[in-house]
């Protein structure tokens, strides 16, 4: 990512965050990044195309950790705790972009929200795919694996409407938590 580019995308993750993204302007971001009001079109057709670069790139990053974390470990188990701990701690570690990515998606046209959704069901899809391993080989006591991936990988999406930096709880203890409250929900009692 260039200089600019890469300035454009901070400020934008700042300004959307602060005040969402209809109340952004294009000249909210440009101001943020030291930068004159044109210079996001030089980078990006509208301040919706940024937004859903943002996107784009928070899910890329977030599927990213999801299968790299599985594919640390052989058993459904480890794996499974591996994801959850990593897709939580990224969502605190990148709360402002987590946070625009997670809420701001009515905000996309639909051929980008069609992208993004694509990226969303990839990583639900890897958590099914360990729950669904699990059972199989009976480490875990699943019913419903969709709605359970589903609510697994909430709660870590949840957390960017509340989770500020230096609160009560670090990333690290917030993906310790999350990743034991996962196995929980998969384990048979």
């Amino acid at each position: 990512m260039d200089d600019a580019r890469g300035r454009l995308a901070a400020a934008a993750v700042e300004a959307f965050a602060d005040n969402g993204f209809h109340a952004t302007t294009t000249r909210d971001i440009a101001s943020r990044a030291g930068m004159s009001p044109a210079a996001l079109y030089v980078h990006h057709r509208s301040k919706e195309g940024l937004l859903f670069a943002l996107s784009r790139d928070g899910h890329l990053a977030a599927l990213d950790v999801v299968t790299e974390a599985a594919a640390r470990h052989d058993d459904p188990t480890a794996r499974l705790q591996a994801m959850i701990h990593d897709f939580t701690q990224w969502h605190a570690e990148h709360s402002k972009t987590a946070r625009i990515v997670q809420y701001e998606l009515a905000a996309l046209t639909p051929d980008h929200l069609a992208e993004v959704a694509r990226h969303r069901r990839a990583i639900e899809r890897t958590v099914r795919e360990v729950l669904e391993e699990g059972v199989a080989r009976g480490e875990f006591e699943v019913a419903d694996v969709p709605g359970t991936a589903l609510a697994m990988l909430s709660l870590a999406v949840d957390l960017v409407r509340w989770y500020e930096p230096g609160g009560s709880r670090s990333p690290q203890q917030l993906a310790d938590l999350y990743a034991g409250l996962a196995l929980r929900m998969a384990r048979p009692l």
